[in-house]
């Protein structure tokens, strides 16, 4: 696994005031649980970054709102940006996604994910922590924020070390490039990350 999720984690937003929801059989864990066994599938079958991403992005467009999160991470502006930009936005925010998980998660080496059972509710969402084990190294600590979405509890952000939030981070870095650059600034950024498969 490339660097251990290189890239994907820094800022700060931390967790916390949330109280039990709902056991194992949670559909926000079953969310959850769905993607890490994706995720551990791509690992173990290698291949091509190519082939890796083709074979994770039907699981990234069931367990994360991407529509949703891309305006969350676009922020305060999405509301002024056109209809075909919001499109372009949405596409190149998949793109990405995609791209990250298919080069960070690139082989297996006995890596294993453990799901806390206890579902915690944060207001209308839901919290799933979970636990990555890599061999060798300090276990990292990967926690899912999610929201029901027309009957399915869909990912909205994820939180790594129990702090950091990725849709924060991206939005400190989307902001700024959309500020001085417009929408189609913006898309050419994250096709510009997509390519480079980090951020």
């Amino acid at each position: 696994m490339r660097a251990v999720l290189c890239g994907i984690v820094m800022s700060a937003t931390v967790i916390g005031g949330v109280a039990p929801a709902a056991a194992q059989s949670d559909p926000a864990r079953a969310t959850v649980q769905q993607l890490d066994e994706a995720l551990l599938g791509i690992m173990k079958s290698g291949g091509s970054t190519h082939s890796r991403a083709a074979a994770i992005a039907p699981a990234i467009d069931r367990a994360i709102d991407l529509p949703l999160m891309t305006r969350l991470v676009v922020g305060p502006g999405w509301s002024a940006i056109a209809p075909a930009d919001q499109q372009a936005l949405l596409a190149a925010f998949r793109r990405l996604t995609i791209a990250q998980y298919a080069a960070n998660f690139d082989s297996w080496s006995g890596e294993t994910f453990a799901i806390a059972p206890q579902v915690e509710s944060r207001g209308l969402d839901r919290l799933v922590r979970t636990t990555l084990t890599v061999p060798g190294r300090a276990p990292i600590a990967i926690s899912y924020r999610l929201r029901e979405n027309a009957g399915r509890w869909q990912i909205i952000d994820i939180f790594y070390h129990n702090a950091i939030s990725q849709v924060a981070l991206r939005r400190s870095d989307f902001t700024a490039v959309l500020a001085k650059g417009g929408a189609k600034a913006l898309a050419a950024h994250l096709d510009a990350l997509a390519a480079k498969g980090s951020f």
